[in-house]
């Protein structure tokens, strides 16, 4: 974003002039902070010691923001900053000081989706129409890492509307943002929606991040970023305060370089809100430590299903595929194929219950949060209005089917929804687990990134979290390899609740595979192999 690198001069300049109080506490002044590749834990440690302090890694990845951000490869990942991280983080150092521990989150600076309420903030889902909305609650979720003691560091590109404004969208693109560039190869998409908290984490702009998903917006762009992502079962998470698509599929999730660190920020963010129209039955199937299981051997004895009906679609993917489930199985797993029954027989049932549910739910939370924008239908024509600046690459159709639906008491949207999870869920994934007598499914997160293309589009040839999503129960992606140095995930799927177990079982993958490799920032895929060693950038 064009004018982030002023904003860091700016808060970095005020805090050093406003937050010289806590200097007599704690140590300020140190430099050389290396950020890079920096998990939540090692960071935890070296602020328990007081080798570093919450301000100086806040300002650490202030100034990699703008180094690596706005200028150097210019990722545009980063939408917004928060004027107050570096006064808060000064006030972690002073809690820390004084015994005051909030746990293993106290003090580190975490980036959310432009999707996610936060005090003092705009949230705009990415789009001018709302440049200047800045909701006066923050989100559940965000209270909830204010109160783990995190930063809040600031707010992440997505492609806009969450991929939902029209069927020829472009991952990673918004009209408030820009274009969010994929750090291992700048020409290729970063996937969506979450396309900025990936590339974000990706390139350690912060420590971890948070998405959003309703179908693949978190496990899509971690997985082409080389990212651990969860989506968790739909309720576990609060959507309170997000800006919505489905009430049926949305929730937000955890985004990181690892599987621990991916477990240290899911305890923050899971907790039951009886507001949420899913918490009530999230009461007491909560994990209390997501990271408790996170052994080398949870895979030994696990008997794994791998979802062939989902590959097929890349031979690179397909090889990544082959070399995993071999690892799975030197891990002690037992690995068969498995068959869904009517797999993606859902899907045109799932886009009509999105329809239906974007209009109802989009209009509810313009209205409550005092949006400058109240309704689906007056935003379509705000973006008339602005064509030009908005609409220049692709257009609105798929708000204007949403606009058309009528009420969520039509038999078309509760046979709908009804279809949708039945099929996905209940004669999908649960009767192929529970009838193969499986542990999990696994299957490729999706393709290689793709070239951002602004004249034709996304270019997605399969992905394997469909299924998932639609059932509204948890998945994970872990890195599984590289095409052509791009990195590619592999997605477990299990029964809902099951969000401790699939950490447990992507970290033992992790360790067997360590597949995840620093992005390279390069310029281009090259045509023909290059000798000399590519550059690593930053």
């Amino acid at each position: 974003m064009s004018n982030t690198r002023s904003l860091v001069t700016a808060i970095t300049a005020l805090c050093l002039a406003g937050c010289s109080a806590s200097s007599s506490v704690v140590p300020i002044e140190r430099t050389g902070v290396d950020v890079v590749e920096l998990s939540v834990s090692e960071a935890a440690e070296r602020l328990a010691d007081g080798r570093l302090t919450s301000v100086e890694l806040t300002r650490a990845y202030l100034a990699r923001i703008a180094a690596v951000d706005d200028d150097g490869p210019t990722l545009d990942a980063v939408i917004e900053l928060d004027a107050a991280a570096l006064a808060v983080a000064a006030e972690r150092d002073r809690e820390r000081a004084a015994g005051e521990v909030r746990g293993p989150l106290h003090g580190i600076p975490v980036l959310l989706k432009d999707n996610i309420d936060v005090v003092g903030l705009v949230n705009s889902a990415g789009s001018l129409a709302l440049a200047e909305h800045r909701p006066k609650t923050d989100a559940f979720l965000v209270k909830r890492l204010r109160q783990a003691g995190a930063v809040i560091l600031g707010k992440t590109n997505l492609s806009e509307w969450a991929n939902f404004r029209s069927d020829h969208s472009i991952s990673g693109w918004s009209s408030r943002g820009g274009q969010t560039r994929n750090p291992y190869v700048l020409d290729r998409n970063p996937c969506g929606s979450s396309s900025g908290t990936g590339s974000a984490i990706a390139a350690s702009l912060a420590a971890v991040g948070v998405g959003t998903e309703t179908d693949g917006s978190i496990i899509c762009p971690a997985a082409v970023a080389g990212l651990v992502g969860l989506k968790p079962t739909v309720g576990v998470v609060s959507r309170r305060g997000i800006i919505p698509i489905s009430v049926s599929q949305d929730t937000a999730g955890p985004m990181g370089r690892s599987v621990r660190d991916v477990a240290l920020l899911m305890d923050a963010l899971a907790g039951v809100d009886l507001a949420d129209p899913a918490g009530a039955a999230a009461q007491g199937r909560i994990a209390a430590d997501h990271g408790s299981g996170l052994t080398a051997d949870a895979l030994r004895g696990r008997r794994i299903g791998v979802l062939r009906q989902a590959m097929g679609f890349h031979p690179g993917v397909d090889a990544a595929m082959d070399r995993s489930i071999e690892l799975l199985r030197a891990a002690g797993a037992e690995v068969v194929d498995a068959n869904v029954e009517g797999y993606r027989s859902w899907s045109a049932h799932e886009f009509e219950v999105l329809l239906y549910e974007f209009k109802h739910g989009l209009d509810d939370y313009l209205r409550e949060s005092g949006a400058p924008i109240g309704s689906l239908a007056a935003l379509i024509e705000w973006n008339e209005r602005h064509r030009s600046t908005v609409m220049s690459l692709f257009s609105q159709e798929t708000f204007e089917k949403a606009q058309a639906k009528g009420p969520l008491t039509e038999p078309v949207y509760l046979q709908a929804k009804e279809s949708a999870r039945r099929l996905a869920g209940e004669s999908g994934l649960l009767k192929t687990l529970d009838g193969a007598r499986l542990d999990m499914l696994i299957a490729p997160s999706t393709a290689p990134a793709w070239i951002i293309d602004p004249v034709l589009g996304d270019h997605f040839l399969g992905a394997g979290y469909g299924m998932a999503a639609v059932a509204g129960t948890p998945s994970l992606t872990v890195p599984m390899g590289e095409v052509s140095g791009l990195p590619v995930g592999l997605t477990f799927m299990a029964r809902a609740y099951a969000e401790a177990d699939l950490l447990a079982w992507g970290y033992a993958f992790e360790q067997a595979s360590r597949s995840r490799r620093a992005p390279t920032y390069r310029s281009t895929v090259p045509l023909k192999p290059q000798v000399e060693a590519v550059d690593q950038g930053p």
